[in-house]
């Protein structure tokens, strides 16, 4: 048995929808992460100050008794997104950041931005307040193969976008391709990006060979071997400027099994057990800690957290469930497709 101990881990993309949903899924990054930032798309989304704080007030009542949980919470830009209320968020600690999708890109972002130039004057602001902005990095096109998605959108909206407001602290979201990885380890240090657990792990083929397994299909899609080799790498290699997201997005069973499935990964409940594996698979454990409990903190500008959390390796395969079950219905657990032996070590 072997068991390394962490400072405690947060998660930097994390998705705990609402109602019964989000008390279903919520104690069980609560109980492996002290912080997350959390995304804005909901139905209606969170685009001002009070919609933020009111959300907040819905998670933290979902919080069970005994958990320490801290939601990090960001605003939905639109092209309408009032300046003052964004900086005024930002200024009484009531939001983190500010999240940009490009409208229809993933789910609930049909509200989102369909022209930069319409919200130049809000990441001007930002940039000015220090204001980080968590993009979705695809362009949506029709015309673009869904494979280039990422890729594009870092040569028609991402670069130009930092050439213009050099400024401004971007994270490039749940990245996907190597040209991602090369692109932020060209940039400065106002760039930074999240990787997912299950992009470490999956490829393409997981979704499409031998059948269809739509609780793999997530946006961005998992691109082919030799992207996700490239995000292992980045992932592994200590650079400060990669940490964890893991994007766990859970939907419930029926809405992923159907002829038009929706798009995203729980991965909530294995997902510290499932980087222990991938870590110690390259030779990395030493460096686990930097990628899930360190850099993104320090990107961010916020402390390490002081609690700390043991992961144990156990000598048999340890036995995580196939799904959870929430007031909204069956969520399905992601699967890596490999026995786990690792586990986060309960008091």
């Amino acid at each position: 048995m072997k068991r390394i101990e962490i400072r405690k881990p947060d998660d930097w993309h994390l998705h705990l929808r609402d109602g019964e949903m989000l008390k279903g899924v919520l104690p069980h990054s609560a109980a492996h992460f002290a912080r997350a930032i959390i995304m804005p798309n909901l139905v209606p989304p969170v685009v001002r100050a009070s919609d933020a704080v009111a959300y907040r007030e819905r998670i933290m009542a979902a919080l069970p008794k005994g958990l320490a949980f801290e939601p990090l919470m960001t605003l939905y830009l639109t092209e309408t997104t009032d300046p003052d209320d964004v900086a005024a968020a930002f200024h009484h600690g009531i939001a983190t950041a500010v999240k940009l999708y490009p409208a229809g890109a993933t789910t609930n972002s049909a509200s989102g931005v369909r022209d930069i130039a319409k919200v130049t004057a809000m990441l001007e602001r930002m940039a000015e307040i220090g204001m980080p902005l968590c993009v979705h990095g695809e362009v949506t096109d029709a015309s673009i193969d869904i494979f280039d998605r990422e890729a594009v959108f870092i040569d028609r909206v991402l670069d130009p976008l930092r050439r213009k407001i050099p400024a401004l602290k971007i994270i490039m979201e749940h990245v996907t391709t190597s040209q991602g990885v090369d692109y932020v380890r060209s940039a400065d240090t106002l760039l930074g990006a999240t990787i997912t657990t299950h992009h470490l792990i999956i490829n393409r083929n997981a979704i499409l060979a031998g059948g269809i397994r739509p609780h793999y299909y997530c946006l961005p899609v998992a691109k082919r071997e030799s992207h996700r080799l490239a995000l292992r790498e980045a992932a592994t290699s200590g650079d400060r400027r990669f940490f964890l997201g893991t994007d766990s997005a859970p939907h419930v069973d029926p809405l992923k099994e159907c002829a038009c499935g929706c798009a995203g990964v729980f991965s909530a409940t294995n997902t510290m057990a499932c980087l222990a594996h991938v870590f110690e698979e390259d030779n990395a454990l030493d460096r686990l800690e930097a990628f899930a409990s360190l850099n993104g903190p320090a990107f961010y500008g916020l402390a390490p957290n002081e609690a700390r959390m043991t992961l144990v390796r156990r000598d048999e395969a340890v036995d995580y469930p196939e799904k959870i079950e929430t007031g909204a219905g069956p969520v399905t657990l992601f699967n890596p497709m490999f026995p786990i032996h690792w586990e986060v070590e309960t008091a």
